[in-house]
């Protein structure tokens, strides 16, 4: 016999499935077949611009470099061949740029954390930046959906001398389906080393309980889309200045700092669109102001 359901009880239903209690009684993230990539690629400077000195890439994760008419190396991708990541894989990314390398590093797309019985889903990347070397890592958002589990590291060594623009966003659910995040897990955290030292770190973390209460003004409001920008190199005073004049055009909520040795600015917005029109917005501005190089916007994210 035919039942019919309503959308709402078909809804609470949905979310049932992410619940503690329905967690306790199916099996874990564990006993199911899980994703263990990592891509590693290490660049160096020439006459003729970047070279690859090594490429490592273990399924699922490829990297790609692509060229446009033959022209210099200028960018490489990141790509996520399973199409998202689920609660127990594990992911690692690696890039290291050698004296004279001048590379911006993206993502193929929007990385994808689905939802997960009780195991988060470990994301690792470390950036190493030696004298000399311009590195941009400038991947697309990722999107957790509701009670999805994400545990990130984004680990930087900078040497004196190097030049760093490194972002990472995230997405609060699927805006598409009106989705509204009511539980999982995300603990995002930054450890960036100069010479050796440890000069920042941060962390941002929610768990279960804290997903109903952060829409308080205290907490992240109504915004849904939320980005960190850490930049080192030359001139920070000049740099910081210009992104406090530009932060009016941006259409988001923005405001920037220096500390340590580096500027480290915050984005929100309440839609995903909105936060990528004004990340966009502030590259094309950068690379306007301060000339040539990586720090631009990726030739993946205009596709």
């Amino acid at each position: 016999m035919f039942d019919a359901t309503s959308p709402s009880d078909l809804a609470d239903d949905l979310n049932a499935l992410g619940s503690p209690e329905w967690r306790a009684a199916n099996p874990c993230d564990k006993d199911l077949q899980r994703a263990e990539g990592s891509g590693r690629i290490v660049v160096s400077g020439s006459e003729k611009g970047n070279r690859i000195m090594d490429v490592f890439q273990r399924s699922p994760i490829r990297i790609l470099f692509p060229r446009t008419g033959g022209g210099a190396l200028e960018e490489a991708v990141f790509v996520n061949t399973a199409g998202g990541v689920a609660g127990g894989d594990r992911l690692e990314s690696d890039v290291m740029a050698l004296a004279d390398a001048s590379i911006a590093v993206t993502s193929q797309a929007a990385e994808k954390i689905y939802r997960a019985l009780n195991e988060p889903a470990r994301i690792k990347t470390k950036l190493t930046a030696r004298e000399g070397a311009k590195l941009a890592w400038l991947p697309q958002e990722t999107i957790v959906f509701n009670w999805g589990r994400l545990s990130r590291e984004t680990e930087i060594e900078l040497s004196s001398g190097a030049e760093l623009l490194a972002l990472e966003w995230l997405v609060l659910g699927r805006a598409a389906h009106g989705e509204e995040m009511i539980g999982g897990h995300i603990d995002d955290g930054w450890r960036v080393k100069k010479d050796g030292r440890l000069i920042w770190a941060d962390s941002f973390r929610v768990t279960d309980e804290m997903f109903p209460h952060l829409h308080r003004k205290a907490l992240i409001s109504n915004y849904k889309a939320l980005g960190t920008l850490v930049y080192f190199g030359p001139h920070l005073d000049t740099r910081l200045e210009f992104l406090r004049d530009i932060a009016p055009s941006l259409e988001c909520r923005s405001a920037g700092t220096s500390l340590a040795g580096l500027i480290v600015a915050r984005f929100a917005a309440e839609v995903s669109s909105d936060l990528r029109l004004a990340l966009r917005g502030f590259l094309e501005q950068f690379s306007r102001e301060f000339g040539p190089g990586p720090f631009r916007v990726p030739k993946m994210w205009l596709c």
